[in-house]
């Protein structure tokens, strides 16, 4: 035992003095200032509490090199499996069910049924109006010509169809 703590002595020791070479040469490897400052801490974490069964160790120096270089390896694949996930989320999308919930149908249910209720208060001409504007994507000037009406006063009538609509739905939307 006594020796086994010695070595993580001798390791942390050189940890102590290289730590600055340590994350420079990392910074270098990996191209990432965070990667290698989180390869670096954890390369503190694996010295810093050797296991019974440490292999025998001839270059301290090249050793630490090499568990801070392998810990880098398995940040930088980590974070590419993270990134990948994105994109698994986004092909697994286009095979997703494209119709709504049964709650988002339930909600829509409603508001349908509220605008419905709502063009039944509002006079004919000004239904009739909003209805060819929406629905049937007529200009003002056919809806005029249609209601036999100016295309002001087609404007008018959809004025007080869109106040009236707004004023008989829902707001919580």
């Amino acid at each position: 035992m006594v020796a086994a703590s010695s070595k993580a002595d001798d390791l942390a020791g050189i940890y102590l003095r290289e730590w600055r070479s340590l994350l420079s040469i990392l910074r270098r490897r990996t191209g990432s200032v965070d990667i290698a400052e989180e390869a670096v801490q954890e390369t503190w974490l694996r010295i810093a509490s050797p296991s019974e069964t440490a292999p025998v160790i001839l270059d301290r120096h090249a050793y630490l090199l090499r568990i801070a270089g392998n810990i880098a390896i398995d940040l930088i694949r980590r974070e590419g499996r993270r990134e990948a996930l994105p994109l698994t989320e986004a092909v697994l999308a286009t095979f997703a069910d494209a119709a709504p919930s049964p709650e988002a149908q339930a909600i829509d249910r409603d508001e349908l049924r509220a605008l419905v209720r709502a063009l039944a208060l509002l006079p004919p001409k000004p239904r009739q109006a909003l209805l060819m504007a929406r629905c049937d994507q007529l200009t003002h000037a056919e809806i005029a010509e249609r209601l036999g009406v100016s295309s002001s006063m087609v404007a008018k009538y959809l004025v007080q169809a869109l106040r009236h609509c707004r004023d008989h739905l829902p707001r919580d939307r």
